[in-house]
């Protein structure tokens, strides 16, 4: 007889997470324990460079009292591939992820949940960025490109980029299946379609701290010419398929 399924399934998505996996781990679970829900945890690695995938193989099988599920890719297929193969595999009624790195604790996740239940389908964070000297770059960046995703794609989403999303499963599973690319602009084109299909969006604040303990893999010119470019083909594939 198989296990129940679980209320809440949270998929982390990893990669090069070696520098605080272990210590986001123990957070989650403990936020997760204390709500009383059956949860599962999907540890999806996306063919790491360091010893990510030891401390996830370590974590499985110290925590065997937990409903625990570890994928491996065996090769890079990016963020959002590496979320939606954790979506695919989840079995919960609300299912969601957040960063591993927990810029953005994981103390929120029962707010979205909450929300979720009382009748939204999708809830996600928005982030309110704690006045950090070093992180005002990241401030404008983000604040600057909810702008043009707000105009260029006529979505209403205070923050669309947030890597803090939960949603009711059976769903947006198939507004996975619309979603093309398997990188960082996933999250965009995620919120996007689901714009488009009309489904109800609950943005929950909550404060972001910038790390400055780990390595940062955002490269703020470079990454924000490609955002651009992507928003741009992005928006003439809309349009092109607009009746």
């Amino acid at each position: 007889m198989s296990d129940p399924a679980p209320r809440v399934s949270v998929v982390l998505a990893c990669y090069n997470e070696a520098e605080h996996i272990e210590k986001s781990f123990a957070e989650i679970r403990d936020t997760l324990t204390q709500t009383g829900w059956p949860f599962e945890i999907l540890l999806v690695d996306d063919m790491s460079r360091d010893a990510t995938r030891e401390i996830l193989q370590h974590i499985v099988e110290s925590h065997r009292h937990l409903d625990l599920r570890l994928i491996l890719h065996d090769q890079n297929q990016g963020r959002g591939a590496t979320v939606t193969d954790g979506f695919r595999a989840a079995r919960g009624t609300v299912a969601g992820y957040l960063d591993v790195d927990l810029e953005v604790h994981c103390r929120y996740i029962p707010s979205l949940v909450r929300a979720i239940e009382s009748g939204a389908d999708i809830a996600t964070v928005q982030r309110i960025y704690a006045f950090q000297i070093g992180s005002l770059d990241r401030y404008f960046m983000s604040r600057g490109y909810s702008f043009l995703v707000r105009h260029l794609l006529g979505v209403p989403f205070r923050d669309t980029e947030t890597g803090y999303k939960f949603f009711r499963r059976e769903t947006v599973l198939p507004l996975l299946d619309e979603i093309e690319d398997a990188g960082w602009f996933w999250d965009t084109e995620f919120m996007a379609r689901a714009a488009r299909r009309r489904l109800t969006v609950e943005e929950v604040p909550g404060a972001y701290i910038r790390r400055t303990d780990k390595t940062s893999t955002v490269r703020g010119l470079s990454d924000s010419a490609r955002y651009f470019r992507q928003l741009l083909r992005f928006r003439k594939e809309l349009k092109e398929r607009t009746p």
